[in-house]
């Protein structure tokens, strides 16, 4: 069929990474798939399906082995992403949050930090959540306000998170808290356990689309950090939380493109079964052209983040180039769907059919992890630099 996804694989791979490509797709297709429509009409947290992708090896595939992670190159675990999202997207936002929080441990932590949470991290047995936005701060990460004051071995943490991803339903938290006043360096990052004292959790937000991706705001109440558990330097959380965004922001475009992936397939599906005015409406030349843009729209971001990524793999320089994945893939996702939903007319309107999902879910890749505004600013400067 037309819309199969010809996956490039690191030229030194052994085979282990093709493997692991045929796994996902296995699992998407034959575990998770038939549970996506129930589950998100029920707005349902997905745990069953984290603890298979866990149980898989799926959910530690970027992180050194000697955590209990898989040893694969970012390109890899980005293609893995993409073949959850073609499936369950509120799932693969889940596992790329997931991914963030051990990224920033396993980049910015001691190494007796990583000893200690990074296994229980990569084993599948522990899902993460990333605490940073708040109400009054989403993309202007200088405006946190949740206050961390050292009190002897411990830190006394207040204030509230909000859009939070896996929400009261995470293992553990990755909290960035202000430490002093400084605009720059007054924020720092910890580790925080689901049960630690003086947590709570607001209610899921009822949300347009990635219902399975439960969203509620955390609150700290003068909840106890142990010290041991800053991740870093005490004031080197701005550092730790846009770098570790990069990262993310690859995560989301890979999302977005399985999105995209899917969305384009159920169309050429469509298009090649529905008949009007005697013939399949895939015979019509002005269907064919919507067609072609959408497999191009899908093509080029998923080149996008494979650049990035294999920039990311060779440790060289990708911030821009992911900021460029991220707002190249979003907004294809977004007119992908759009145009699936077109092809399949009213069918395409009603929940019947899984265009009109894909179409709902797309819309907020293109506001978390940095809106493709902020993403254009990005960009924009470091031309310029």
């Amino acid at each position: 069929m037309g819309t199969t996804v010809e996956r490039l694989l690191p030229p030194d791979d052994d085979g282990v990474a093709e493997a692991l490509l045929e796994l996902t797709r296995e699992i998407a297709t034959k575990e998770l798939a038939p549970l996506v429509h129930e589950a998100e009409e029920r707005g349902e947290f997905p745990e069953a399906a984290y603890r298979l992708l866990g149980k898989s090896g799926l959910l530690s595939l970027p992180f050194p082995e000697e955590y209990g992670g898989g040893a694969q190159p970012y390109e890899v675990y980005l293609q893995v992403l993409e073949e959850v999202a073609t499936a369950w997207p509120s799932v693969a936002v889940g596992v790329s949050v997931h991914a963030l929080t051990a990224n920033v441990v396993a980049t910015h932590g001691s190494e007796e930090l990583n000893h200690e949470w990074l296994p229980r991290m990569l084993s599948g047995d522990w899902l993460g959540a990333y605490c940073l936005s708040e109400p009054q701060a989403g993309s202007d990460v200088s405006s946190i306000r949740t206050r961390a004051v050292r009190d002897g071995d411990e830190y006394v943490v207040t204030g509230t998170k909000q859009w939070i991803s896996n929400g009261s339903c995470a293992d553990y938290y990755i909290l960035f808290a202000r430490t002093s006043d400084d605009a720059k360096r007054g924020l720092s990052a910890f580790v925080v356990p689901a049960d630690s004292e003086g947590m709570s959790f607001g209610a899921p937000e009822k949300k347009m689309g990635l219902t399975c991706d439960v969203t509620t705001q955390v609150i700290f109440e003068g909840a106890r950090v142990p010290a041991a558990q800053l991740i870093g330097e005490e004031g080197a959380g701005m550092r730790i939380a846009l770098s570790a965004l990069d990262a993310g922001r690859l995560g989301i475009a890979a999302v977005a493109t399985g999105i995209g992936q899917a969305a384009l397939a159920h169309a050429v599906a469509y298009a090649g079964q529905r008949e009007q005015f005697g013939k399949k409406i895939g015979e019509q030349q002005g269907l064919q052209f919507l067609l072609a843009d959408m497999g191009a729209d899908v093509e080029r971001a998923r080149a996008t983040y494979l650049l990035a990524a294999r920039l990311k793999d060779a440790g060289r320089p990708f911030s821009r180039q992911a900021s460029i994945a991220k707002l190249t893939a979003t907004d294809a996702a977004m007119r992908v769907t759009t145009d699936a939903v077109q092809v399949l007319g009213g069918n395409g309107y009603t929940r019947e059919y899984p265009v009109e999902r894909l179409f709902r879910d797309a819309k907020v890749t293109q506001i978390f992890e940095g809106t493709n505004q902020i993403q254009r600013m990005v960009i924009g400067r470091d031309l310029l630099r």
